[in-house]
């Protein structure tokens, strides 16, 4: 599992010219799904996302979690976070979580945030979604399950 964790001023999310999500102050987070994912490996995920110490505190450092900022999240699915480019110029997609698991884990990934941040946003996963967001910072942290203890 990817998560791609921005954080952000302000985020949009848009399907067919109508707003699914947006949010101010928090993270937008792109998440990709491999095929040998599961619920244990969301839920690691979801710890080290949410426990993330990225907000600035009173003296400019970076000591502060979402939590702490009483921040939102906008969770989008994005498979492209799968994409493997070492042969060629088309990207295969091969490793990426069949359609029905990974949209599974994406609802499980949105009700688990949902039950500890108040302001849970999302995207349509499988729609053409437009993102809009201003990273602040820039701050842009790449999380892969692979590199966790």
């Amino acid at each position: 599992m990817r998560f791609v964790i921005q954080r952000v001023t302000e985020a949009t999310c848009e399907v067919d010219q109508e707003i699914t999500g947006q949010i101010t102050n928090g993270f937008c987070v792109l998440i990709g799904i491999a095929e040998t994912d599961t619920k244990n490996i969301a839920d690691k995920m979801i710890r080290k996302l949410l426990g993330m110490r990225i907000f600035g505190d009173e003296n400019g450092k970076t000591n502060l979690s979402l939590h702490d900022i009483e921040g939102s999240l906008l969770l989008i699915s994005q498979f492209t976070l799968y994409a493997d480019c070492r042969k060629g110029n088309r990207p295969s997609f091969i490793k990426a979580g069949n359609p029905e698991l990974a949209n599974n884990l994406y609802e499980y990934i949105i009700a688990k945030c949902k039950e500890e941040i108040p302001d849970v946003q999302t995207g349509i996963f499988g729609a053409d979604m437009k993102i809009s967001l201003v990273n602040d910072g820039p701050f842009t942290i790449l999380l892969d399950s692979e590199d966790l203890a």
